[in-house]
């Protein structure tokens, strides 16, 4: 049995388990409490977190919780377009190394020139031979052969020889070739001007390019090509990838070239030529050679040269009042040498201006020399002689592009020619007479509008007053002279005949004297003044006998 003191104890733990429950009860809940505001507080600041974009370390987290996102895919267009020009420009620059690669190989034996300025080209493998050629620093050329200290070498149209102490070659040289293979414009023409501005003016023209040179290009445009010289039709080139070459000589110095032992005559009107080494007045004179013009010195005779010009061979005097040899001779050529149309076909069609649709007004000869008074692309225009009533003659237009003309620097040459022996037969007689008196004018000037056998004279004052000393008497102009007399035909010609020729629209504006040999003596224009032609230097329009 529990006695009352029992009783009580049994009471107090009862009441003290009670209240350590109620404890543990209350600690219990106070700890959920806290930990739920400990999760709200979390969840707040990782939404706060991802509102304001930063990078907590929570984020990671909070997305878990989220909705799965949708991701769109968008395709950069600016980013495959630099991709596309990428590979485009990939290809281009594999294209060009290609082409520049091709260029090299082209050259089965590569040799490079270097040298500061030029390398002379010769024509035999000897430093005195002649110069035939040019080539600047950096030009290649294809070894063909080697002669000692030579080369024999092909570099575009020039063959012949050069030093080969001024040459690499081998694989030194195609690597050197390489980096030079530059876009060039190469001539297709024969003579191309190369002009200051892009544009047809005569006085723009600053030099001419000859055909296979090539030039460096700068910059493209329509209808022109801008070099490093001057700016070049573009008709005219082909533009391509291409190491430089050998161009032929200066053109003045090409002309003087043609002559071993250069001789340049140094009168003003023609020096005789003759058969042989001895002065037997008109009996051994086979030709004259013209003030300035030019023959090779074949031999030397006591106080004569045998000299080569044109087609005589002959001899002239060794006076040095008469004729220059020497320095004295080169200089003198180069400052006479001049452009020149230089025919190679029988005849050849001269137009009223440089288009095939022009007017074909007359032909021209291979006998003769034109002098060029300007060049256009495809074109030449022509002195052919001065009338008597324009003091301008018309303009005569050829076409060189067919390679019927080639227009070069020359020099005058001999012409043929014998004086008329005085016959038996009276009227023969006074032709010869006529025409020997004509002959002693030559070289004089030529004047529009003058009579003066000494002064000046145009063409039919010339005639005109050579006439008028033999008591024949002729209108002023040769349009009415061709009215005088009787027409006859060139098979009936005899010397002292006149011969008309007629301006680009018919009219008769010029007029010249049969001399014999199918020669002709005319004031021909202020350029040559009275001279010796051939009788068809261009198209007769009539021929007058005026003196039966």
């Amino acid at each position: 049995m529990f006695n009352k003191e029992d009783y009580t104890k049994i009471l107090d733990r009862a009441r003290k388990k009670r209240n350590n429950n109620v404890y543990i009860r209350y600690l219990l809940i106070g700890a959920v409490v806290a930990l739920v505001i400990g999760l709200v507080i979390l969840v707040s600041s990782l939404v706060k977190d991802r509102t304001s974009g930063d990078d907590g370390p929570g984020q990671e987290v909070a997305r878990t919780v989220e909705e799965p996102a949708t991701v769109e895919i968008t395709v950069d267009e600016e980013a495959l377009r630099q991709s596309e020009e990428a590979r485009l420009e990939q290809e281009r620059q594999e294209k060009e190394a290609a082409d520049r690669q091709a260029v090299v190989d082209a050259y089965a034996n590569l040799g490079m020139v270097q040298v500061s300025g030029y390398l002379n080209v010769r024509r035999s493998p000897d430093s005195r031979g002649d110069i035939i050629g040019k080539m600047q620093e950096n030009s290649v050329c294809d070894i063909l052969d080697q002669e000692g200290d030579w080369y024999h070498i092909r570099s575009g149209q020039v063959e012949g020889y050069i030093s080969s102490q001024y040459v690499i070659t081998g694989e030194e040289a195609r690597a050197l070739a390489l980096e030079q293979v530059k876009l060039r414009a190469v001539v297709t023409g024969d003579t191309v001007n190369i002009r200051q501005t892009p544009e047809i003016n005569p006085e723009n023209i600053v030099a001419q390019a000859l055909f296979d040179e090539r030039y460096e290009v700068v910059d493209q445009q329509e209808g022109w090509v801008q070099t490093t010289s001057g700016y070049i039709s573009s008709d005219f080139v082909e533009v391509k990838y291409a190491l430089n070459e050998a161009r032929k000589m200066d053109l003045k110095a090409m002309a003087i070239n043609q002559y071993n032992n250069l001789l340049i005559s140094k009168v003003t009107s023609y020096l005789n030529i003759r058969s042989s080494p001895k002065d037997e007045g008109n009996a051994n004179i086979i030709g004259k050679l013209p003030g300035k013009a030019a023959a090779a010195i074949l031999g030397t005779e006591e106080g004569w040269y045998k000299i080569h010009s044109g087609n005589i061979t002959g001899y002239v005097s060794t006076d040095s009042q008469f004729t220059a040899t020497g320095q004295e001779a080169i200089d003198l050529a180069m400052e006479s040498a001049s452009l020149m149309a230089i025919v190679n076909t029988d005849k050849l069609n001269v137009r009223t201006s440089p288009t095939t649709e022009a007017t074909i007004w007359t032909q021209i000869s291979k006998e003769e020399r034109y002098p060029v008074m300007e060049q256009m692309d495809g074109w030449v225009q022509i002195e052919l002689d001065g009338g008597d009533e324009d003091e301008l003659s018309d303009g005569a237009y050829i076409s060189t592009r067919d390679n019927n003309v080639e227009v070069r620097y020359a020099l005058a040459e001999a012409i043929k020619f014998s004086p008329l022996e005085e016959l038996a037969n009276q009227q023969a007689s006074r032709r010869n007479q006529i025409v020997n008196f004509a002959l002693q004018y030559v070289g004089n000037p030529y004047v529009w509008g003058g009579t003066s056998l000494t002064r000046g004279a145009d063409c039919s004052g010339f005639v005109q007053s050579v006439m008028r000393n033999f008591g024949i008497n002729l209108p002023r102009t040769s349009r009415e002279q061709a009215k005088v007399g009787r027409a006859i035909n060139s098979s009936e010609m005899r010397p002292g005949d006149l011969i008309f020729y007629a301006n680009s629209s018919g009219t008769i504006n010029h007029v010249a004297m049969y001399i014999g040999n199918g020669q002709i003596v005319h004031a021909a224009s202020r350029r040559s003044g009275i001279r010796i032609s051939t009788w068809n230097y261009r198209s007769p329009a009539r021929i007058r006998n005026v003196i039966d």
